[in-house]
């Protein structure tokens, strides 16, 4: 008996060692109002990287149900209400209904019908990332053969035209996903997104930045002669970066190489936590804007563990990683912190 408890220690220990492999890569939300983007160097090194799993910025089916209210909540609840109308499936059912459904899919992976159900079934079931994935391949099919019959079939259960909203149907079609995990994911044989997303403390974020905001539009209007230059200076500053992140982006045919920069990084921080130097300014409010980071690095915390928990639970030890841009340096740094995980954002692949 005490060898098996010793065993089944030992299996537990070497659980919780596996080393994870993770591909990190910051995008840009909507890659619509951009140059026709080049993502072949992209995704040349995802196939040498060679992932078990690929991660998105979405909730888990279990967090989606538990978190009570956060950014794109009512944006969900609303879809999920005409889904429910479109074509309701009783709670209880979904789990079997989905396992079906994929034996189905993946049986003929030309039906795409049965992704159409598929894809209806997983947004019922509050799988919002695996929802898009089935959809984002009915798309892109009738993008490339269109089939009048399959589109209303589409129209009808879905209703594409009406989720614009939120982490939307119409956001996936010019998001990150679209253009870089789905088609990597399609050609790999990957059948799902695995999520990422925590937003335990959206709502600690949001009170933060209204407070900030409010004591930093007083700030602005209150501050002595003395202080005026020096903040004309660091706001003159922010601006200048993100001057140049525009001209990038309207330029470059590689936005999302130099979204994973550090200098890119850098500004991208300044639109959401100024400079550090100011923090030390008269009458600048530093309580509020540290409570902001406080709940910023909290999130990207709570990200990081569910990627490292969520892979070895699946027994993957390469991940692809897919992130907002301006997550990219909180999330690799905490990644570094963590014992038995290397990461590596897209730039450090050859």
């Amino acid at each position: 008996m005490k060898y098996l408890i010793f065993f089944i220690f030992f299996i537990s220990i070497n659980a919780y060692a596996q080393q994870v492999d993770i591909m990190l890569i910051g995008v840009s939300h909507n890659y619509s109002q951009y140059p026709t983007q080049d993502f072949s160097g992209i995704h040349n090194k995802i196939k040498k990287f060679n992932p078990n799993a690929f991660f998105g910025e979405f909730l888990s089916k279990e967090d989606e149900r538990l978190v009570m209210d956060y950014w794109c909540k009512q944006d969900n609840i609303k879809r999920l209400k005409m889904l429910m109308n479109n074509r309701s499936i009783a709670a209880a059912l979904l789990p079997k209904t989905i396992d079906s459904l994929k034996k189905l899919s993946l049986s003929n992976p030309k039906d795409y019908r049965v992704k159409t159900d598929l894809a209806h079934a997983y947004y019922l079931n509050q799988d919002v990332a695996n929802g898009h994935y089935q959809f984002w391949q009915v798309f892109n099919n009738l993008q490339q053969t269109p089939d009048a019959e399959l589109e209303s079939y589409v129209n009808k259960l879905l209703s594409p035209q009406l989720d614009t909203t939120g982490r939307s149907m119409k956001r996936l079609k010019t998001s990150e996903y679209a253009f870089i995990a789905f088609p990597m994911m399609q050609e790999m044989g990957i059948h799902e997104l695995l999520p990422m997303d925590c937003q335990d403390y959206d709502l600690n974020w949001g009170a933060s930045w209204a407070a900030f905001d409010t004591k930093f539009n007083v700030f602005r209007k209150d501050t002595t002669t003395f202080f005026r230059k020096e903040l004309k200076f660091s706001l003159d500053k922010i601006n200048n970066g993100y001057e140049k992140y525009e001209r990038i982006e309207k330029s470059s045919k590689n936005v999302t190489e130099w979204l994973n920069t550090d200098e890119a990084s850098a500004i991208s921080a300044s639109g959401d936590f100024y400079l550090p130097e100011m923090y030390n300014m008269a009458n600048f409010p530093k309580e509020e804007m540290l409570s902001k980071i406080h709940w910023w690095i909290m999130r990207n915390k709570g990200m990081c563990e569910n990627v490292v928990n969520r892979a070895r639970k699946a027994g993957a030890k390469r991940v692809v990683v897919i992130a907002g841009a301006n997550h990219k340096k909180y999330m690799q740094d905490i990644f570094k912190t963590m014992p038995n995980v290397r990461v590596r954002n897209i730039n450090e692949f050859k």
